[in-house]
């Protein structure tokens, strides 16, 4: 500082010698260099590591021997039937189709009334999507009046979508299964509560649908729905879909219940239908054979996979 005053000094003294005509009692003022403005200290921030859903091994073995199609089994009638199945919802669902599909990656499993085969068509369809070197499939158990999924891929309890429903606080990674199949992720029905099905019909699940399709684009994801014909929740869900599966049980649907499902999804673009049990050729030896049916609007009738037109009921 007092170097800065004594220049000003000699300065303003060299001005007067040389005539200048300054006033004897100006001040003089000393303005100081700025000071450095220092620059904010960043703290460093740890790396944060991407959340983890938990991981469950499914025993593929007994899935096989309880005639699942599972990965590096040996090839059998209904995993081949399934290949042909898939096709033309994968070729939806990725733009490929006859026709652009909204929210062609959503696809609902079902049927008019229970126990018709729709907790088994829905995971042999994931399963088989699951070995496609292209796709990676959520599984979801909608059905959470009387939820299968858990049961029959031997996991343990836990939540799932009805704690997503219930609770805003609850993440998608808190809940969902990663699975020992490679592509297969698993979001079970989840704790039981007591107005489970008015979950599944409430805003919140609409809201939760749409989040599902738009964060996970490159997923199929495949909801094991109510039936149709016991509940309204079913037709609801069905309302988000863009590809709707209705199993039909041969010789125990009626024709007349089949109609009425078809009646309640009528808004879904892409409907295809399954024949549950149809006997013929080699497809008894496993217990499953499936007739199908696909188009867009209401199916009025299906194609075995041997080309042999068949019923929808008896």
């Amino acid at each position: 500082m007092s170097s800065l005053i004594e220049k000003a000094a000699q300065r303003l003294e060299q001005l007067r010698q040389a005539g200048a005509d300054m006033p004897a009692d100006v001040p003089v003022v000393a303005v100081p260099a700025l000071a450095r403005t220092p620059e904010p200290v960043v703290a460093s921030t740890p790396a944060v590591e991407a959340v983890q859903s938990k991981a469950v091994d499914i025993d593929l073995e007994t899935l096989r021997v309880s005639g699942y199609v599972t990965p590096n089994a040996p090839r059998s009638a209904i995993a081949d039937q399934f290949r042909v199945i898939k096709r033309p919802l994968l070729a939806n669902a990725t733009g490929k189709g006859a026709a652009p599909i909204a929210n062609g990656n959503l696809i609902m499993v079902t049927s008019a009334m229970p126990g018709e085969g729709k907790s088994f068509t829905a995971i042999n369809l994931a399963m088989s999507i699951a070995m496609e070197l292209d796709y990676r499939v959520l599984l979801v158990d909608a059905d959470v009046a009387r939820p299968s999924l858990r049961q029959a891929l031997g996991m343990p309890a836990g939540p799932g979508l009805l704690d997503l429903l219930v609770d805003n606080k609850t993440h998608m990674s808190d809940v969902l299964l990663r699975t020992n199949v490679d592509k297969l992720s698993v979001l079970l029905s989840g704790m039981p509560h007591p107005r489970a099905t008015e979950l599944l019909a409430s805003d919140a699940m609409t809201a939760l649908i749409e989040e599902m399709g738009q964060r996970y684009p490159d997923r199929i994801i495949i909801f094991d729905s109510p039936p149709l014909l016991l509940t309204t929740e079913a037709r609801v869900l069905a309302s988000h879909m863009g590809q709707i599966i209705l199993v039909v049980q041969a010789e125990k649907t009626l024709q007349s219940q089949v109609k009425h499902a078809m009646t309640t999804i009528e808004s879904c673009p892409v409907k295809l239908m399954l024949l549950n049990q149809a006997r013929g050729g080699d497809q008894d030896a496993y217990g499953y054979g499936y007739g199908y049916g696909y188009g867009y609007g209401p199916s009025e009738g299906q194609a075995s996979p041997t080309g042999v037109p068949v019923s929808a009921a008896p």
